[in-house]
């Protein structure tokens, strides 16, 4: 009787040994495995320069692309800067927030933005700031990018962070001459 329960309590030992084993990788894998975020790509863009580079980090990053457009679409003479045109007065005027035409669906579901838009003036355009202020951003992480002319992206970070309430802001990159390998390898690091 004694060599039958050992016996038992042998084998149900084994196989409780063999299923756990057996089992092991497939939790080991699925621990492993991580939610794939969910990334949008918006963009401001009025002359068509940054839309190119928002294009090269939605290809790298196999996010949404969202284009940021104004309510009242900017002309040739609203950014003709060495004038008295809409663009300088939106930007010399803090409270300026140029309304959007559309809003994001769902923003909800995204965990990342890449947040592209061109350098006016040292600046991120004032559209940028209303984006950021139509939503509730809290927990999200924001990478910036820009395209400029020569000043980068330092001088448009501290008014993106105070728009951008509860968000991650992370400090971008000018995209303006990168290749397609460059944008894809920075892309990628900041998912």
């Amino acid at each position: 009787m004694k060599k039958r329960i050992l016996r038992s309590l042998s084998l149900l030992l084994a196989l409780m040994v063999v299923f756990s084993l057996a089992g092991a990788p497939a939790g080991a894998a699925a621990a492993g495995k991580a939610k794939k975020k969910e990334v949008l790509v918006a963009y401001f863009s009025a002359t068509g320069t940054t839309k190119a580079a928002a294009k090269k980090v939605k290809k790298a990053t196999g996010g949404t692309l969202y284009q940021i457009k104004a309510a009242d679409p900017y002309t040739a003479a609203d950014l003709d800067y060495n004038k008295n045109c809409r663009a300088n007065a939106e930007q010399n005027a803090d409270d300026a927030r140029p309304e959007i035409k559309d809003r994001v669906k769902n923003i909800k579901k995204y965990d990342v933005i890449f947040l592209g838009y061109p350098i006016w003036w040292g600046k991120e355009p004032k559209i940028i700031r209303t984006f950021l202020e139509s939503y509730d951003l809290k927990g999200k992480k924001i990478v910036t990018f820009c395209t400029s002319g020569g000043s980068g992206i330092s001088g448009s970070m501290k008014e993106v962070k105070q728009s951008a309430k509860g968000a991650d802001v992370v400090k971008g990159k000018d995209l303006t001459d990168l290749s397609y390998k460059q944008v894809a390898k920075w892309a990628k690091s900041k998912i």
